[in-house]
């Protein structure tokens, strides 16, 4: 099995690094795409990836920058939806058996159809005004605390496909997702 390493920092600009989180999260698309790489490694390390960074950027970045006038509630409210789509989409990822199927071409291709969706706002309406109207010391200090919540969740495996069901069940809860989309119970 080959080992997908996930970087770990402490510190440093929140923009910077949910951009180099979101420049990884392509290249472990581009593994997953990839016949000869060890996809299942690469979808594991995608999927505790992707969970760790979203939750994270919902728990610390999103509401400070909210709080700090960089955002509206409106741009807040849309980047949470764009997670519950994300994750939904990885759902059907992790539920493929194997990865020499269809099913998991399938999946893997809308999970990249609605990340690299994301990751395109996201980078627009978020991170490029949080970089112009956050201060440096405000944007670090974000960047401690998102790095916090992403490297504890990362250690707990947060890509389970355990816990990305609870997220999607959460979602659908809580009106992020569609109804006529949930699964039956």
């Amino acid at each position: 099995m080959t080992d997908y390493s996930i970087p770990q920092p402490t510190s440093g600009d929140v923009v910077d690094l949910i951009t180099a989180d979101h420049r990884l999260l392509e290249d472990l698309m581009r593994a997953m795409r990839d016949e000869s790489a060890d996809r299942d490694a690469a979808r594991v390390a995608f999927a505790d990836l992707l969970v760790a960074h979203s939750e994270a950027e919902e728990d610390n970045v999103y509401p400070k920058l909210k709080s700090k006038k960089v955002i509206d509630g409106e741009e807040e409210e849309h980047g949470e939806e764009e997670h519950a789509a994300t994750n939904e989409a990885l759902l059907h990822l992790l539920q493929a058996k194997g990865t020499d199927t269809q099913k998991f071409e399938d999946a893997l291709e809308a999970v990249a159809e609605v990340l690299n969706h994301h990751i395109g706002e996201e980078e627009l309406s978020i991170l490029n005004p949080a970089r112009e109207d956050a201060t440096e010391t405000t944007r670090r200090e974000l960047g401690e605390k998102w790095l916090a919540k992403r490297n504890q969740l990362l250690e707990s495996g947060a890509g389970s496909i355990d816990n990305v069901e609870a997220i999607v069940k959460k979602a659908y809860d809580d009106g992020l997702l569609p109804n006529d989309d949930q699964p039956d119970e």
